[in-house]
């Protein structure tokens, strides 16, 4: 299926470009740096005609933050890395764009937590000896489509600035098993209770299968 929808992409703005290609003087390179919620980094473009181009970015970003499913509060670090390509349609030619393409997408989590006090894990309370430190991972898809809209500079050159609104379709995020540090880290019942822990966390971030791409780039157009 991912690779259907690829071909899609492609196939739509190949006939496009053998159209259009050279009928206003030619093929339009750029380079960019864009940076937003996909996080930092370098984007390159080929404009083939007023109306059909093609993008291709790779972005990186970390970002930490506190979780708070239930009873424990998780240090959660957050790496943005994914690598993406972008088929546009300015439908009226110059600056207002409809993109289609998809996302490598290897974003990922961590979480940990190191209880001070007694707490409750699944259905019991424990102590930060026999807790020690919780961790636990997050994954997403590693392929996933993104359709946005957007706007960018003619198709001349020069300095450029585009703007790029629109949602990635990672699917479910996917939080892995917990591990413990602490004196009960191999004991049966405690490890159930973790795993009720895990399906809490899980629970929490279940709704979040599209991810919003916000996106501004400044370049120059050669």
């Amino acid at each position: 299926m991912k690779y259907l929808i690829a071909a899609v992409a492609i196939g739509a703005v190949t006939p496009a470009m053998a159209q259009d290609a050279g009928s206003d003087g030619g093929i339009r390179f750029s380079a960019a740096v864009t940076g937003g919620t996909l996080g930092v980094g370098p984007e390159v473009g080929a404009r083939f005609s007023d109306h059909v181009g093609v993008r291709a970015s790779a972005t990186f970003l970390g970002v930490s933050g506190d979780i708070d499913p239930d009873d424990i509060t998780y240090d959660g670090k957050l790496k943005l890395e994914s690598y993406g390509l972008m088929a546009d349609i300015y439908p009226l030619g110059e600056h207002f764009r409809i993109s289609a393409g998809a996302r490598i997408n290897k974003n990922r989590a961590r979480v940990s937590a190191t209880p001070a006090t007694d707490v409750d894990v699944g259905d019991e309370t424990y102590t930060p000896a026999q807790i020690g430190t919780l961790r636990g991972r997050a994954e997403v898809k590693k392929f996933a489509p993104a359709v946005t809209v957007g706007w960018s500079g003619g198709n001349r050159r020069g300095f450029m600035f585009g703007f790029d609104a629109g949602v990635l379709f990672q699917g479910s995020v996917r939080i892995r098993e917990f591990t413990s540090t602490g004196s009960l880290s191999n004991n049966a019942a405690f490890r159930a209770n973790l795993e009720a822990e895990r399906r809490d966390v899980q629970d929490d971030v279940d709704d979040y299968k599209l991810y919003p791409i916000v996106q501004f780039s400044i370049g120059y157009r050669f």
